[in-house]
């Protein structure tokens, strides 16, 4: 009889680490303004696929870029911006890509902050809302995609080198808005979805569209366990998360 327990229980070793193996794993590196909608819709693709495990790295666009190309084991990559998307594509590591989404450049102040409504366009008078020795928390405008469509709207409205020296850069985006939440800094530059998410900044202005380049996030599939996720993706159960956090789809 032991011998025959002995044995069932081998044999349900066996099922059960098959079980575990059978799980297709599927990492996907997001920019870090998509961190909220890609957990959601992770969720309900789950619910759809409990034999697939969907695991994220959200950072800053660029950083994920070099990544991948030091081998780092993406499926897919979800840019916050073209220029990433194409350092990968030149360098062989991606095939092609898709322009799944697109977003605004917001200037954000903290929640209890008196500025209630700024005009943005090339007359702001930025000295009236930016206190002397205060902050604007931003993007790294060397390499962050927030930051460079901020320097290039700024640029274009004649006030980035006044600014400049203002900036608190940040690692990506979501430090920027947090800077912004923790008064450590009183306004900031990020996407409208990033100022939705949160109940402590509110949005005080838009950056003029014609003022940079369109907000656009490019998607590849780099590993083909990624496929089918990589569809799902591109769902309408899945556009409408994206929606729900303020993207625009197409």
């Amino acid at each position: 009889m032991k011998k025959i327990i002995g044995i069932l229980f081998a044999i349900s070793a066996i099922a059960s680490s098959y079980c575990a193996n059978a799980v297709e794993k599927v990492t996907v590196f997001a920019a870090a303004s998509l961190t909220n909608a890609m957990q959601d819709i992770s969720v309900a693709y789950r619910a759809e696929h409990k034999d697939t495990d969907v695991t994220f790295s959200f950072a800053s666009s660029s950083v994920l870029a070099k990544q991948i190309e030091q081998g780092a084991p993406a499926a897919i990559f979800m840019s916050a911006d073209q220029k990433w998307m194409t350092y990968l594509i030149e360098r062989n590591l991606a095939k092609d890509k898709e322009d799944l989404l697109k977003n605004a450049l917001v200037l954000i102040a903290p929640k209890q902050s008196k500025l209630d409504k700024v005009e943005i366009n090339s007359t702001t008078n930025w000295d009236a809302i930016l206190p002397k020795g205060e902050r604007i928390a931003v993007g790294d405008p060397e390499h962050v995609p927030a930051g460079l469509y901020a320097k290039e709207s700024l640029t274009n409205l004649g006030v980035f080198d006044k600014l400049s020296p203002h900036f608190a850069p940040a690692s990506n985006v979501r430090d920027a808005l947090m800077l912004v939440e923790r008064n450590e800094a009183v306004l900031g530059i990020v996407y409208s979805t990033d100022a939705k998410i949160s109940d402590k900044v509110k949005i005080v202005g838009t950056f003029p569209a014609d003022t940079f380049k369109s907000i656009e996030y490019p998607i590849t599939l780099l590993k083909p366990e990624g496929k089918d996720f990589y569809q799902y993706l591109k769902s309408p159960q899945a556009k409408a998360i994206f929606e729900k956090y303020g993207f625009i789809t197409k």
